[in-house]
């Protein structure tokens, strides 16, 4: 799911009108052309940001033209490393994203991007020699997936019509490993669509350390079920068909394959007998005779990362965890093999709280790596020199993520960021420097330079133009609070008042939700958008609540809602309304709610459910019966509607819609891969036959977020429908 990214990215950007705003601010007033049209509150940043390999140097990407080379000790550019203008007339003009081969004597460019689902696409790849200066395509004709450097550069594999290849870069050969790939049927080296928007990965194949082999996944999705789309424009609509397992259905089923380049011998990874499982990650050792595999019980609560053999494909248990309610998925970091071939460390939560853990290759425990009453976000990197760990959490509080290191014997921890609110860190090879990215709840972008230790080296990019534009249009400051509800439950919350803000006066609230298991809509960042301070501008109270299942308050808090998805959401955003409804400046008659994706089912739950709290809601692609959703993200979270058919039904929309008072508006992509348009259609035919009314918004062709055009058109809706019922 984690859709609601899309939404909140617009609201980053968002920009309003230019004139005096209503009020007596004096401030210019936010108007939807600023955001969506004007790009007014656009942040800058440094992209496309890699560090060479003497960790003296990094270079970034310049405007998808020019690779510019820098000095991260004087900030000095050192070169243009590369630029399209010095290609007149070549159909390469422009680029998406760049890697170096590991001498950094070849580029791999990505150009003509294709999007297919939401990680993953199609392209034109192109090949730069920088000491010959001659540009070569990859391969073609017809756009490739997933382009891959060796290690030893002297190769790129990649993904074509569903089947692995590879090209050599030093005869110009181009082998085909895999020659049964087919559309709908079986994919060689891509994840099919619910391991890819589930596991958070495109790439389903990887290079060993030598370059000798290459492991990858192949799908077999012949016998799940086909999902069909229409896509409109022409005078017979087209059908989009792709394989979807819902809740309860056959998934594919998934072998890990390894092919050696030399004789071209394909052996078979041993995973088990099982089928009905999943495979959520392969990963090399050091020693390029043995792959590490990740395999998962469908219910998603044990997990084992095998050790298998890459030429036998004989396989053994190396480590192993179960968990009461789920394995949290970590994005692939769960598991990290050292490069001194002897040991590996895991991200477990095994003490209620998400740490780091410290094995020998042979399985064994040797210590906790962190450890307290508070969670790791992200494995940033490993000096492997130094042994010591780089990672960001949430020591400070559920709302910061800093930058830390520590030995891997849990000792000499230090802070490396200096700025309380949200940090991100891209580290130097050999970790003598790392770039910083901060923001707060009420500071835009602030990107720094410092060395290993933390001391600030130099400002990068401060967004003081940004700040000088906030500041005439008169943003208002996000104010944090805590409140305890009628179970004991403390929850997390921020407001954003009118600039003319007067404690004696009645406001409409306005909040927004997401809601999701482990996710976060209440940081200390910069994520709330233009569009909510302009509804502040036109006298709206905004606030946004975390509810129990939310993330960084531990695995209780955060694993509260399992087989229950809906139920203690709903009931934390009706007592959180109720809770600022009692407030003197608060109108508890004029209540209403906005959410995305798992943000719009919750929606949906609080406007039947909360019928007497809310007097609005507007739902967006919203889930209305998990019945309806995929496997992976469902089963994790619900198991299988077989097993708990309570708790899909008991806390799905649809079977509440008798209740439903408010003004209720519903909008969807017709083209939605993620959370089917099926959902609302099925919810607006429990609505008219109970008889409830509600407006409707359709965005032809749209997925899971709605952009360009149809985001104006859409947030001009959106605020015309709450200044009209609100």
């Amino acid at each position: 799911m984690y859709s609601f990214l899309l939404i909140l990215s617009f609201f980053v950007m968002v920009p309003l009108p230019g004139n005096i705003a209503s009020g007596h601010t004096g401030h210019r007033e936010i108007t939807l052309d600023n955001i969506y049209r004007e790009g007014t509150f656009a942040v800058s940043t440094v992209s496309g940001l890699r560090s060479m390999n003497d960790g003296i140097h990094y270079t970034t990407m310049h405007r998808g033209r020019e690779i510019h080379k820098f000095r991260y000790d004087t900030g000095e550019k050192a070169e243009v490393v590369f630029s399209t203008a010095d290609l007149p007339g070549s159909e390469f003009q422009s680029f998406s994203n760049y890697e170096f081969s590991a001498d950094e004597k070849l580029i791999l460019f990505t150009t003509g991007r294709e999007q297919i689902y939401r990680h993953s696409y199609r392209a034109d790849f192109f090949i730069w020699d920088t000491e010959e200066k001659s540009l070569a395509r990859l391969s073609g004709p017809g756009k490739q997936q997933l382009a891959t450097f060796s290690p030893d550069g002297r190769k790129v594999a990649f993904v074509f019509e569903n089947n692995l290849y590879y090209k050599d870069l030093v005869t110009g050969g181009e082998v085909q490993v895999t020659r049964d790939g087919k559309a709908n049927e079986i994919i060689n080296g891509a994840p099919d669509w619910v391991y890819e928007e589930e596991f958070s990965f495109n790439k389903a194949f990887a290079w060993s350390p030598d370059s000798r082999r290459i492991a990858w996944y192949r799908f077999d999705e012949s016998h799940v079920r086909m999902f069909n789309m229409t896509i409109y424009g022409g005078l017979y609509p087209d059908w989009y068909q792709f394989k979807y397992p819902k809740a309860g259905e056959e998934n594919s089923h998934v072998t890990i394959h390894v092919y050696e380049l030399g004789s071209g011998r394909v052996s078979r990874m041993d995973t088990g007998g099982e089928t009905d499982q999943y495979i959520p990650r392969i990963k090399w050792t050091q020693d390029p005779e043995k792959l590490g595999i990740y395999r998962l019980n469908r219910l998603q609560n044990h997990i084992e990362v095998l050790l298998a053999d890459a030429s036998s494909g004989r396989s053994e248990i190396l480590w192993s965890e179960t968990n009461e309610y789920f394995i949290r998925e970590t994005s692939g970091d769960m598991i990290t093999f050292l490069e001194d071939g002897k040991h590996f460390i895991v991200m477990s939560e095994r003490s209620g709280w998400m740490h780091f853990y410290l094995y020998n290759m042979k399985g064994r425990l040797l210590n906790a790596v962190t450890s307290g009453s508070w969670e790791v976000d992200e494995l940033i990197g490993v000096d492997h020199k130094n042994r010591r760990l780089y990672y960001s959490s949430s020591e400070t509080s559920p709302l910061q993520r800093n930058i830390y290191s520590t030995g891997l014997d849990g000792r000499n921890r230090k802070r490396l960021s200096l700025r309380d609110g949200t940090n991100s860190a891209v580290f130097s090879n050999g970790f003598t420097y790392f770039i910083n990215y901060h923001s707060d709840a009420n500071t835009p972008l602030y990107i720094t330079l410092h060395d290993g230790s933390g001391n600030l080296i130099r400002v990068l990019e401060d967004n003081s133009g940004l700040n000088e534009t906030i500041g005439e249009y008169g943003f208002s400051r996000k104010e944090f609070f805590a409140f305890t509800t009628s179970e004991g439950i403390d929850l997390n919350g921020y407001l954003i008042k009118p600039p003319d803000f007067n404690e004696n006066r009645e406001y409409p609230l306005f909040m927004y939700v997401y809601g999701g298991p482990g996710h976060q809509a209440v940081m200390d960042s910069w994520s709330t958008g233009a569009w909510f301070h302009m509804l502040a501008q036109k006298g709206y109270v905004i606030a946004c609540v975390d509810n129990r299942g939310t993330g960084a308050r531990g695995e209780e808090f955060l694993k509260s809602t399992y087989l229950q998805l809906g139920r203690y959401e709903t009931s934390d955003q009706i007592e959180a309304a109720k809770y600022l409804g009692s407030k003197d400046y608060i109108d508890a008659s004029r209540i209403g709610i906005f959410g995305w994706s798992y943000g719009g089912y919750v929606v949906g739950l609080c406007m039947t459910l909360g019928a007497d709290v809310f007097a609005l809601g507007i739902s967006g692609a919203p889930v209305t019966s998990w019945r309806f959703y995929d496997t992976i993200y469902t089963e994790r979270y619900m198991r299988t509607p077989q097993e708990n058919p309570g708790g899909y039904d008991d806390n799905s929309p649809i079977s509440h819609v008798e209740k439903l008072q408010g003004k209720f508006m519903i909008i969807h992509g017709t083209a939605d891969d993620n959370v089917h348009m099926q959902n609302t259609i099925e919810m607006v035919d429990r609505m008219i036959g109970a008889g409830k009314q509600f407006e409707l918004l359709l965005y032809p062709n749209h997925s899971h977020g709605i952009r360009g055009n149809a985001a104006h058109h859409m947030y001009t809706r959106i605020t015309d429908f709450i200044t009209e019922n609100l």
